[in-house]
């Protein structure tokens, strides 16, 4: 089970049992961290926290305040820059070089918060959250207050203030185009974090092979929903693949993408070893969404699918083409079927943050993406 989904089973079992609970996330980073916006920490009032917000070197401070938020029912922002080279930001241990907000919420709004995260990944929808983090007094509003947006502008709930809900909206469908999370500014001293709430990876395994088994199961440990999917009835099952989200048992592979409905979150991955069968698969998902279509077997193989398709009159568009990922996996010198799933699965993580892959040593600037970049150097100028 994924970190997220770990946290969000330790909001509901705290709920189910009327237990008190507070929701730590992170709502802004700036510099060199070790998490990003929308990083979790739940704290129950007994037992042991579940989630991580830090490399472990905050988490022990925003528990103890998660303590008073419990107790007085209110919210915290809180705000910790790593920057400084001095004894008060080593004394917490940490090795990063950057600036972290945290906010931090009572039982009650956590529960809604992971209702809502729930609902993004069960219903396999796209949904944003817009959460009041700091309101003047006499605001409209309150720091904690939520609506969540829906792609076609669908609302549910209200920030206090029919012009703070219109503002919000906008902000929540601009974080859904961009698939980015962040603090915006919705009226004057009123801050929110806009958060977009996307479904986790689909994996489709198209060929129930042995080789198939390790490469279900990574993925289902990153959360993902991994379906196996074959025209061998006998080979989809729970006892064969206990961690697979689904099956999808096919009379024709060239049907693949009819009977899957695949999404630009879908991830197909073609390892069936029967060169029919791979051609099939290969042209059911060429033109569709997918962002990626892993093929199994050397360049070689895919050449000769390609010419196999064309002389059936399919010859596909060159842009379809640069879904096409074959030999599947990051050159790893991988070796056995785990090592292969493991370099199919780092090839899947690489698309979907839009990386070239390759060594972090050799990255020029930031590990992570810094999509407000511009704003952070003006706000330095500026303060200079």
């Amino acid at each position: 089970m994924s970190e997220l989904q770990d946290v969000l089973r330790a909001i509901e079992d705290a709920a189910s049992r009327g237990e008190d609970m507070a929701l730590a996330t992170v709502v802004a980073i700036r510099g060199s961290t070790y998490r990003r916006e929308g990083a979790r920490l739940a704290i129950p009032a007994q037992g042991a926290p579940v989630g991580t917000i830090s490399g472990g070197c905050l988490e022990g401070e925003v528990c103890q305040i998660a303590g008073d938020v419990m107790r007085e029912g209110t919210t915290r922002l809180l705000h910790y820059d790593l920057t400084a080279d001095d004894e008060a930001v080593w004394g917490w241990g940490l090795g990063c070089n950057g600036v972290i907000d945290v906010f931090v919420e009572p039982a009650e709004r956590a529960v809604q918060m992971a209702g809502a995260i729930r609902r993004a990944i069960d219903e396999q929808r796209e949904l944003a959250a817009v959460t009041i983090v700091e309101a003047p007094d006499g605001s409209a509003t309150s720091p904690g207050a939520r609506l969540l947006v829906e792609p076609d502008g669908t609302v549910e709930g209200t920030l206090g203030d029919p012009t703070l809900d219109a503002a919000a909206t906008d902000a929540a469908r601009r974080a859904l185009v961009d698939d980015r999370s962040r603090i915006v500014t919705l009226a004057e001293g009123v801050n929110a974090f806009v958060e977009a709430l996307l479904p986790p990876i689909r994996l489709l395994v198209c060929g129930a092979g042995h080789d198939a088994i390790p490469l279900v199961r990574f993925g289902a440990g990153l959360g993902w929903r991994v379906e196996v999917v074959d025209d061998r009835r006998a080979f989809l099952s729970a006892e064969r693949f206990p961690e697979a989200t689904g099956f999808v048992h096919l009379e024709e592979p060239a049907r693949a993408a009819e009977a899957t409905s695949p999404d630009r979150r879908t991830f197909p991955v073609v390892m069936t070893h029967n060169f029919l069968r791979d051609k099939d698969y290969l042209r059911a998902f060429l033109g569709t969404p997918v962002p990626y279509i892993g093929m199994l077997g050397p360049n070689t193989r895919l050449v000769k699918l390609l010419d196999e398709l064309a002389r059936e009159g399919y010859v596909p568009d060159p842009d379809d083409m640069r879904a096409v990922h074959s030999p599947a996996g990051l050159d790893l010198g991988a070796e056995g079927p785990e090592e292969i799933a493991w370099a199919i699965i780092g090839e899947v993580l690489a698309v979907r943050s839009g990386r070239g892959a390759g060594f972090l040593k050799d990255r020029g600037g930031h590990i992570h993406d810094r999509p407000h970049a511009a704003e952070e150097e003006a706000a330095a100028a500026s303060a200079g």
